[in-house]
């Protein structure tokens, strides 16, 4: 048995109602054979992975009156069948079709009773293929566990065996009285932990400040706590990864409202070259192109609902803090940082400008608060006191009262750039399907896979009801930035997926353009806006 830490127990904490702590991950694959059974495949793979997998097999022990954070334990009553399910699309299997049982899977918590991860294979896709949407709970993994647990499920080998079964045994559940001896000694713990974090905390404010005697006196009260604590002296929180604190409301939008618990999911994808072209044409990183997608693609939207603010949206970005050493890869070591989407620029080379800048801001801007303080944080608070407050927030709908830090979630998750497969399944895509909370009802995460690029944006329903338009806003973006930069194509833009509403556009859920020979560079003296090439025509099925 194995207690939470704080950062991984407050995506638990974090639920009500509406908001729901789960991440989500939609694969499609190819049938590497007419006979090829996608369930059984799961299933068989799964099931043999179980005891390899902890976070498979874990599932929670919630300590009475939440006195202190749970504690996961192999589940001694596991039932694969409750774990891996099977649904299909009534025809035609079009992309919103898939995404709209996406919504619905999503939109539902999970039961603590059994561990946080559920499987849909889903059939009936237009073009033959199927897909498996993975949910796991926050609580579990973050996004470069996820990532790791993806490699750990597939093969880079299309004729790789299925692997053998570890067994392994399930544990006692504890009584309520064990559980609150082990609560008992970590009370005992934490007012150490909390007065050490908070002289840390107005240590990094008065190196700020520049005052010096404070941050000297902290210093000194630090160690003097260390020592009452039985530690030595420890100065690697020095070179910590820090983050900011924004210390005003951002600008208002549709989204930025209380939430249901319903809701919206568009996917599309792109040529993961084209974004490289596009870095290379502004000298800037993929990251500060992405960014300036999302920026180009939400000020599209907001001026078709005459909502655009006069001021840059503000982004949260989530950042790993993972070095590479933790003991244990299935735990939470993620932070943010903040920083200005430049909505409020007409011009698509000055936002990937600002968007370059304003990255470098979010990484440099004043020191506060380390990003590893905010885990000590957590792990000090009182999960009762944590519960409340997030509950508390929801029924005082808080948006209606101030305007809160940020306005969207912006990830962008780098993926594994060879093929893999899925019992010999090859994955086209992997589209990442993430959390909404309350007052922030819009997530856009991209994920890169092989060669393709994959944008999932997820949405409270009733927040952003043409989530499909917005979606392909920021196809139609890399367009702009295409015209404005006179770089080369790389490869022909995929067409929009097959809609129910337009059903001869295409016939793949998610289609993948054939490769285009790359055109010779225009010499720099005669650089003009590229024309984007014509795609070529394509036979629905």
């Amino acid at each position: 048995m194995k207690q939470l830490s704080g950062l991984d127990a407050s995506f638990l904490y974090m639920e009500t109602p509406t908001t729901f702590g789960h991440v989500n991950g939609l694969a499609i694959y190819e049938r590497p054979s007419p006979d090829f059974d996608p369930f059984q495949a799961a299933y068989d793979r799964f099931g043999a992975m179980i005891g390899r997998l902890e976070p498979m097999r874990r599932r929670l022990v919630e300590v009475p009156f939440q006195l202190d954070h749970p504690y996961w334990l192999d589940d001694p009553d596991f039932d694969l069948d409750y774990h891996v399910r099977h649904i299909g699309l009534a025809p035609p299997g079009a992309a919103d079709q898939l995404a709209e049982q996406v919504s619905r899977i999503v939109g539902r918590p999970m039961d603590r009773s059994h561990p946080l991860w559920e499987v849909y294979v889903i059939e009936g896709l237009a073009d033959g293929r199927w897909a498996m949407l993975t949910k796991t709970h926050h609580s579990t993994i973050d996004g470069a566990a996820g990532v790791l647990l993806l490699s750990m499920l597939t093969d880079t080998d299309p004729d790789a065996p299925v692997p053998e079964t570890v067994e392994w045994q399930g544990e006692s559940v504890p009584t309520d009285a064990e559980l609150l001896q082990l609560t008992a000694k970590n009370l005992m713990a934490n007012p150490v932990k909390g007065m050490r974090l908070s002289l840390r905390m107005v240590r990094n404010l008065a190196e700020t400040a520049g005052v010096d005697s404070v941050t000297a006196a902290a210093s000194q009260a630090r160690d003097t706590l260390k020592s009452l604590a039985g530690g030595g002296a420890d100065d690697s929180e020095d070179h910590a990864q820090r983050i900011s604190i924004p210390l005003s409301g951002a600008p208002d939008t549709p989204w930025n409202r209380p939430i249901t618990a319903h809701r919206r999911f568009a996917m599309r994808s792109t040529a993961l070259e084209n974004i490289k072209r596009l870095k290379n044409a502004t000298g800037c990183t993929v990251n500060d192109i992405v960014m300036a997608i999302c920026a180009g693609a939400l000020r599209e939207y907001l001026i078709k609902h005459d909502a655009l603010p006069d001021e840059p949206l503000r982004a949260m970005v989530p950042v790993s803090i993972r070095t590479g050493l933790e003991e244990d890869p299935w735990t939470n070591r993620v932070s943010a940082i903040i920083a200005d989407l430049p909505t409020n620029c007409d011009d698509p080379i000055e936002r990937v400008r600002l968007c370059h800048e304003a990255m470098n801001t979010a990484k440099r801007q004043l020191e506060l608060v380390p990003a590893d303080a905010i885990a000590e944080l957590a792990q000090v608070s009182p999960p009762l006191v944590a519960t409340a407050a997030m509950r508390l927030q929801s029924r005082l709908r808080l948006s209606d009262r101030m305007n809160l830090p940020v306005n969207v979630t912006i990830s962008n998750v780098p993926g594994p750039r060879e093929a893999l497969y899925f019992a010999g399944a090859k994955m086209d895509n992997y589209i990442p399907v993430s959390i909404v909370t309350d007052d922030m009802g819009l997530n856009i995460t991209v994920h890169s896979y092989l060669d393709r690029l994959d944008f999932g944006l997820i949405a409270d329903r009733d927040l952003v009801p043409d989530l499909w338009d917005m979606v392909d806003m920021h196809i139609d973006e890399i367009g702009r930035l295409f015209e404005a930069t006179g770089a080369e194509w790389a490869e022909e833009q995929p067409p929009p997926a097959m809609r129910r509403g337009n059903r001869n556009v295409s016939a793949k859920p998610l289609s993948t353009a054939a490769k285009k020979p790359a055109a010779k560079k225009k010499p720099a003296a005669k650089k003009k806006s590229a024309k984007k090439p014509a795609a070529k025509k394509k036979s629905a099925s």
